[in-house]
């Protein structure tokens, strides 16, 4: 068997590696305060939302750009190669809220 004669098993070639999962979890609550003397539907609503309540952090994937392969044209290791250097969803953040229904 030569050398040029070997032959890829199924499965295998570009972009065959998934990446990690997004984890993401909101939380809200409200509560419901009906004002009576007002009108009898007239509600002040108090409300808290949290966004990524976790504060779990989603990397992105390597940059795609033209420094990000493994080495240079010269063959040294690239420094930059596989740095993670931002995140795909922002960090933890409240909201709270007062809203009138009437």
């Amino acid at each position: 068997m030569m050398p040029t004669d070997f032959i890829a098993p199924s499965g295998w070639g570009r972009n065959i590696l998934i990446g990690p999962g997004i984890t993401n979890l909101d939380f809200s609550l409200f509560k419901n305060n009906y004002v009576r003397k007002i009108s009898e539907t007239f509600n002040v609503q108090f409300r808290a939302e949290i966004f990524n309540i976790l504060n779990h952090p989603n990397f992105s994937p390597p940059a795609n750009g033209t420094n990000t392969d493994i080495f240079n044209s010269s063959g040294a290791p690239n420094s930059a190669a596989g740095l993670l250097t931002s995140t795909t969803t922002t960090s933890r953040q409240i909201q709270l809220a007062i809203k009138a229904i009437f």
